[in-house]
């Protein structure tokens, strides 16, 4: 049996106008769109300061959603400059709602409470109740 080669008719070539090539919404594109000054204020981080009362001479962190509740978090050890017993931290957060509860240290071993200055509070899954703060 004989097989038979066939040629492949070519096509003429014919000149094309270039293509436009349409934008299409990506998301790099979104990230790279201009942000308003309304988007920028509404995520903006603010300037938050908790304050509370406990025994001179502790250690104690602000602990929250704020930092997905990380035990010995430099970054929320609150200070009593005076060693009045007057414990304060400032931290910058941007809009939303948080819960938080302060983890006091004594002895190596620690002791969780509630913002007693806060009166906005929420169950939480211990049966206890977190303090709630709302950045706006």
């Amino acid at each position: 049996m004989k097989i038979k080669s066939s040629k492949t008719a070519t096509k003429p070539t014919v000149a094309r106008k270039p293509r436009t090539t349409r934008k299409c919404a990506t998301k790099a594109a979104a990230e790279k769109a201009p942000v308003t000054k309304a988007e920028e204020q509404k995520d903006a981080e603010k300037i938050v300061s908790l304050t509370s009362s406990f025994e001179p001479g502790r250690e104690v962190y602000a602990v929250g959603t704020f930092n997905n509740w990380q035990l010995w978090d430099k970054s929320t050890k609150m200070t009593d400059k005076k060693g009045d017993g007057v414990y304060s931290i400032t931290m910058r957060l941007k809009p939303g709602r948080y819960e938080y509860k302060f983890f006091l240290v004594t002895g190596g071993k620690g002791d969780w409470t509630e913002d007693v200055q806060n009166a906005e509070k929420i169950p939480n899954s211990m049966g206890t109740f977190n303090s709630v703060l709302v950045v706006e």
